[in-house]
């Protein structure tokens, strides 16, 4: 019985077709209480899918969702907060009726209420815009009042598809501070992502999703050992057409893990590759290409995509 405690969602095989397209192909994952979740992966790579069938939105083709130990037509909806990549907002009503609104329909209590709003307006730096139409609002400050909207009711479970598409830098400080601050409270946060740094900064766990299948599920920082210590140097030269001799001048040298072309880049991981860029800048002179860019850095989760799937995380 203990398991029921700590998973407060599980999915167990679960598939979705869609008119013979295989969107999420036999999804297996728990789901703990209080940790912020995170799906990874390339737009169209099924994570919108899994996501709303873990919430009911979607009933899976085959396999089941348990949450908390009940079976998903059987589970209070209202202790979910939703808050998709779309945005559903009333254009003609406040920030504050807005919300005002959603409390009603979740019957939270009016004196209960009216703090909640007022504590969420200031969360989320709205309380300035309390009064203004929804339709006058920025980009960045809709999004934001989309995810008071979703939490209004306290919810135990919220889902956020995407939640920094198209946000400015400081908004998106913004929401990420309020996402920890969620989990904190004890709330279990799944998010969706194709942003690297986004999952990797805000998820506990992190479940990497490409072609609606399960690739590796774990904490960001064991991803990133697993892939193994070493650098990332990023090639770039004045004539593409050459990677193919370059990376076959480089591969297999000691001490260089791999090297493949990522959209156009020779993408190398090498242990001590500070020490190795003599080297490696000689072998690829050596083959008469040339070089117009060069870069170093550490492995990040793009870079465990990249290595499970060799392709990046980009559009």
């Amino acid at each position: 019985m203990d398991n029921m405690v700590d998973y407060i969602i599980e999915t167990q095989d679960i598939s979705r077709d869609f008119n013979g397209f295989r969107a999420v192909d036999g999804l297996s994952l728990q789901i703990k209480k209080g940790e912020v979740f995170g799906f990874l992966g390339p737009n169209g790579a099924g994570k919108t899918t899994a996501i709303n069938m873990m919430v009911g939105l979607l009933k899976p083709t085959s396999g089941r969702v348990i949450i908390q130990g009940q079976d998903m037509d059987k589970f209070d909806k209202a202790s979910i907060g939703v808050c998709p990549q779309e945005l559903v907002l009333w254009e003609h009503l406040t920030c504050q009726e807005s919300l005002k609104l959603i409390g009603d329909m979740y019957e939270v209590p009016k004196d209960v209420l009216k703090l909640r709003v007022d504590q969420l307006l200031e969360d989320l730096f709205l309380t300035d815009k309390a009064n203004t139409l929804v339709k006058n609002l920025s980009g960045g400050m809709k999004r934001r009042l989309n995810l008071a909207m979703a939490v209004v009711h306290r919810p135990e479970i919220v889902v956020m598809d995407e939640p920094s598409e198209g946000l400015d830098p400081q908004s998106r400080q913004v929401l990420w501070k309020y996402i920890l601050s969620l989990r904190d409270e004890g709330k279990t946060v799944i998010l969706t992502t194709h942003l690297m740094d986004e999952a990797d900064r805000l998820s506990d766990r992190v479940a990497i999703i490409d072609h609606g299948k399960l690739l590796k599920l774990d904490t960001p920082d064991n991803l990133k050992k697993e892939i193994g210590g070493g650098d990332i140097v990023e090639v770039t030269l004045s004539d593409a057409s050459l990677n193919s001799k370059v990376i076959e001048k480089i591969k297999g040298k000691e001490n260089v893990f791999s090297i493949l072309e990522v959209d156009g880049i020779i993408n190398l991981r090498a242990l001590n590759a500070m020490g190795k860029l003599p080297q490696i800048i000689g072998d690829i002179e050596e083959t008469g290409a040339r070089m117009v860019d060069l870069s170093m850095r550490q492995n990040t989760l793009e870079d465990v995509f990249i290595d499970l799937t060799g392709t990046s995380l980009r559009e």
